[in-house]
C-alpha cells in the first residue's frame, strides 16, 4: 500500500490537472496522464485494461470488482489498468471520491487511446496477455461475466 506522501507526490508529477490537493481528500488511485500510456510498460503482465466514463452505470459496480482483481492475483504477475474518457478531469474526480479505485487510472479526454481501440460501448474491457496480445474483450459489465473473465485472467497467468 503507498503511503500517503507518495500518492501526493504522484499527484503533483501528473500532468492531470486536479484543482485545491487536500491530502485528506486523496483517493487511493494514481491518476496518469494519457500520453504515459504505452501497452508495452506492462509486457510480462496479464492486464485487464478497461475503458470508463463517470456517467457509466455499469462501470460503478465495476469498481469494486476490479479492486478485489488487483488484490487477488500477484502485482508481478498482473495489473489493472483503467482509461477515463471523460472530457473534464472533474467529472472523473467525482466519481474516484465516490468510487475508489486501488489500481492505475489513466484519463484520455481526447479519445485518441479509445478510438485506437475500437470501442463498441461503455465499459469496455480487454484481457491482455503477458506478450501485450488482446486475448479477449468485453463490452459492458455484468455480474454473470465475472466468472468467466477470471477463468480468462487465471488461463493466462
Amino acid at each position: 500500500m503507498k503511503s500517503i506522501s507518495t500518492l501526493l507526490i504522484g499527484f503533483l508529477i501528473s500532468t492531470v490537472h486536479l484543482s485545491a490537493v487536500n491530502a485528506a481528500d486523496l483517493p487511493k488511485h494514481q491518476v496518469k496522464d494519457i500520453n504515459e500510456f504505452n501497452l508495452s510498460q506492462y509486457k510480462g503482465k496479464v492486464i485487464y485494461l478497461d475503458f470508463w466514463a463517470s456517467w457509466c452505470k455499469p462501470c460503478q459496480k465495476s469498481f469494486p470488482w476490479m479492486n478485489n482483481l488487483q488484490k487477488k492475483y500477484p502485482a508481478d504477475q498482473f495489473e489493472v489498468v483503467t482509461i477515463n474518457l471523460d472530457r473534464k478531469s472533474s467529472d472523473m474526480d467525482v466519481f474516484l471520491k465516490n468510487v475508489p479505485a486501488e489500481f492505475t487510472v489513466y484519463h484520455d479526454p481526447s479519445g485518441n487511446v479509445a478510438q485506437q481501440f475500437k470501442l463498441p460501448g461503455m465499459p469496455t474491457s480487454f484481457i491482455i496477455d503477458k506478450q501485450g496480445k488482446v486475448i479477449k474483450k468485453h463490452v459492458g459489465f455484468y455480474d454473470k461475466l465475472k466468472p468467466e473473465i477470471e477463468n480468462e485472467i487465471q488461463s493466462q497467468l
